[in-house]
């Protein structure tokens, strides 16, 4: 697996690899060097080797000169060691697209190549850099990525609309598969749901309303602190936890918060590590997700929705096009995007009525149980037997039998 990321943390990727080698396969991940000193280590049954490139991105200029030296990277590593390794499928994980071509020496001597597209790349640089739609740049990063899926023998998307979207821009339904960012609930319901270290943060509270995930401006932290201020007279005892990374935004989060008074009710408690996720997801009683809409977030299926959902928590969610694809009316508390009052509608409505969260938590846990992991991981399993095919599994067997390496780079 190629991953431009660091591997520990891309759960995603994680997922896929853990469930590979569960079934079997014997997989290796080229990714960036994280937290741990160590090149080379083994997580879960999965080899993971590491580049120290560190993620400085700002400027199209960084994030270029950043996907070049891992393509590199990932290119020398894949050549060389495909005469010995004998990899059956390349499973490359965007961005950047072109990373498809990394291991284009590894095609040639037999091994598939299935692209897991993460995201929509025009519309993630649209959204980041606010390009023109029809500009110069958007137009390359079109092609980069129609001649990148053109070149995979597999395509996968996370959900149902993006797969449409490219099937208009020439990838065909057959060549495709869609593989959704569903939480495995196996290890989120095997961690703790109280913890020590909680129940020490967190401040007693009659109703607590939370976020936790990213803080940054396209997630409309801003508009969830505005709604909270226009309800919070008809919410006696309601608080709102913000959990997520610290800096530049949560500081203006923070400013935000003192401007409108809140500093009793709205608690910003910094990045919790993933293993305390569910102590504190217990401790509410409403999720909140209050994204903006734009090019990229109309496509998003965002893991902290899976999360609060599988909790069995009422969520309070923009109104956007994928969401509302997989979820009715009767699953979520819908608002319209960027509008403080709808949303503090919506939370004065879920604080008053305990029996509309209930059938809100009921109707979106039915309606998820189609695309909860347990079926993605079939689906993405039979895939890949499907790339294998027999000679890969001869060659796996023989692999096996001698000691040495793998299937699935």
């Amino acid at each position: 697996m190629l991953l431009q990321n660091q591997y520990d943390v891309d759960m995603r990727v994680r997922r896929k690899a853990e469930a590979l080698v569960a079934a079997g396969y014997s997989v290796d991940v080229l990714a960036l060097r994280g937290t741990r000193a160590q090149k080379t280590y083994t997580l879960e049954g999965v080899r993971v080797h590491t580049l120290a490139l560190g993620k400085k991105r700002g400027s199209l200029a960084r994030y270029a000169f950043e996907y070049m030296a891992f393509f590199l990277w990932t290119f020398l590593w894949v050549t060389f060691q495909m005469p010995r390794r004998r990899y059956a499928v390349i499973d490359v994980n965007t961005l950047p697209d072109f990373l498809a071509f990394a291991p284009a020496f590894a095609k040639l001597m037999g091994a598939k190549i299935v692209l897991d597209m993460h995201e929509i790349t025009p519309e993630f640089y649209i959204s980041k850099y606010g390009i023109a739609e029809h500009s110069w740049a958007v137009r390359l990063l079109a092609y980069l990525e129609k001649i990148s899926f053109d070149f995979a023998d597999h395509v996968i998307t996370i959900n149902e609309p993006i797969e449409e979207l490219l099937g208009k821009r020439g990838l065909p339904r057959a060549k495709s598969t869609v593989i959704m960012n569903s939480v495995d609930e196996a290890r989120f319901s095997s961690f703790s749901r109280s913890s020590a270290a909680v129940e020490a943060a967190a401040v007693p509270a009659s109703f607590v309303m939370m976020y936790h995930g990213t803080i940054t401006g396209i997630y409309g932290l801003d508009i969830a602190i505005e709604a909270f201020a226009l309800a919070q007279k008809e919410m006696p005892g309601a608080q709102f936890w913000i959990l997520g990374n610290e800096g530049r935004d949560s500081d203006w989060l923070e400013s935000l918060v003192q401007q409108r008074g809140l500093a009793s009710k709205v608690r910003l408690f910094g990045v919790v590590p993933p293993s305390e996720i569910p102590a504190w997801l217990n401790k509410c009683d409403v999720g909140i997700l209050p994204m903006r809409r734009d090019a990229l977030l109309e496509f998003a299926t965002p893991n902290k929705l899976s999360e609060f959902i599988i909790m069995g928590k009422a969520v309070a969610i923009s109104r956007l096009k994928t969401i509302g694809h997989y979820f009715s009316e009767d699953a979520l508390a819908y608002f319209e995007p960027n509008d403080s009052a709808d949303l503090a509608r919506q939370m004065v409505g879920l604080y008053q009525d305990s029996e509309w969260r209930a059938r809100l938590a009921a109707k979106a846990k039915e309606e998820y149980a189609p695309i909860r992991w347990d079926v993605m991981k079939e689906r993405y399993l039979m895939l890949i037997e499907d790339m294998v095919g027999p000679l890969g599994h001869a060659a796996t067997e023989k692999s096996q039998t001698a000691g040495t390496a793998a299937v699935v780079e």
